[in-house]
């Protein structure tokens, strides 16, 4: 594979270079590069199985686990860069899965694809939040799902551990959510929670629907997408290989994959566009976005608003 372009290493602060005919469009309406299982660099492979995980999987890696362990580490794993890095590459939308660990006796909350991280949600929010302050005009948008094993008396201190590390970054709900309007306010973060305990605080969003193909294959990835745009937008660029798919496939990696198919999917990435429209790409996000161009290819695309009209969009995700 080509070497990354220097530009992929330089989108740190991409939103507040944008040209000022793009400060008041809604987040909506811009396309903004996003990290599908953002966590999973740092996966703990000695770590149990999510809860959700089925019957059959727990029994395998019960019985064969030095088999099955490396296996699961390598096709869960769609990260390898940690969450700064990402947003220095200009990363501005992050798929947060979080569950508490069972049979743990903290509070703590970790992430989860299929098995649990290393660092806890808390530390890195807080990393998260130190960054933002170094640079006060980009927005980001942390989309909060799954929850596994966290009762409402955890969700309730979570969300105040939220408000704590965040404070006035955090924007409430209907505000206005153009770049010009953030930057007056003060605002820096969205935060998407997909949980009913949302309601009761106006500074959670509700949920961002994940669309995602669960297909192994580029073509098939594309034809989902497209079929989807006229539903709604697409969110995930991810290619996902099921379990007949790896152990038929014992030499590669979702990252191998991914690789294998990024020409066919960065010709169909460079083509979209963002806008109002429904058929507009707004949030899209991507597996191993700092060893391919992805957010630069994303950001790029944004050049494409210059040539239409004004539009008020909805201020809906």
């Amino acid at each position: 594979m080509a070497p990354v372009p220097q530009s992929d290493t330089t989108n740190e602060d991409w939103m507040s270079t944008l040209p000022e005919e793009l400060w008041h469009i809604p987040l909506t309406s811009l396309a903004i590069p996003g990290s599908h299982d953002a966590m999973s660099y740092c996966l703990d492979i000695t770590s149990p199985l999510v809860r959700s995980e089925s019957d059959a999987l727990r029994l395998l890696d019960g019985v064969f686990y030095c088999f099955t362990r490396p296996v699961i580490y390598k096709w869960a794993t769609t990260q390898v860069k940690d969450i700064v890095e990402q947003l220095q590459a200009g990363i501005r939308y992050f798929d947060l899965r979080i569950a508490h660990r069972p049979n743990d006796t903290s509070d703590d909350l970790y992430f989860t694809h299929v098995i649990y991280t290393q660092l806890t949600v808390v530390e890195t929010l807080q990393a998260v939040a130190a960054w933002l302050s170094d640079h006060p005009k980009e927005i980001v948008i942390l989309a909060c799902s799954h929850f596994e094993g966290i009762s409402e008396k955890r969700h309730e201190g979570f969300i105040y551990s939220l408000k704590k590390v965040f404070g006035s970054k955090l924007c409430p709900r209907n505000a206005d959510i153009t770049l010009r309007g953030l930057w007056s306010s003060g605002h820096q973060v969205i935060l998407s929670y997909d949980d009913q305990a949302a309601a009761r605080h106006n500074v959670l969003w509700h949920g961002i629907p994940y669309w995602w193909a669960n297909k192994a294959s580029a073509d098939e990835l594309l034809q989902y997408l497209e079929w989807q745009k006229e539903q709604g937008r697409p969110a995930g660029l991810n290619l996902t290989a099921e379990r007949c798919f790896i152990a038929s496939h014992p030499q590669m990696s979702l990252q191998s994959l991914t690789m294998a198919n990024w020409e066919c999917v960065r010709r169909w990435l460079e083509d979209q566009k963002p806008g109002a429209d429904t058929s507009s790409l707004n949030i899209i996000a991507g597996d191993f976005v700092r060893l391919v161009p992805f957010c630069s290819i994303v950001i790029t695309l944004n050049k494409e608003l210059l040539k239409k009209e004004p539009s008020n969009g909805s201020l809906e995700f």
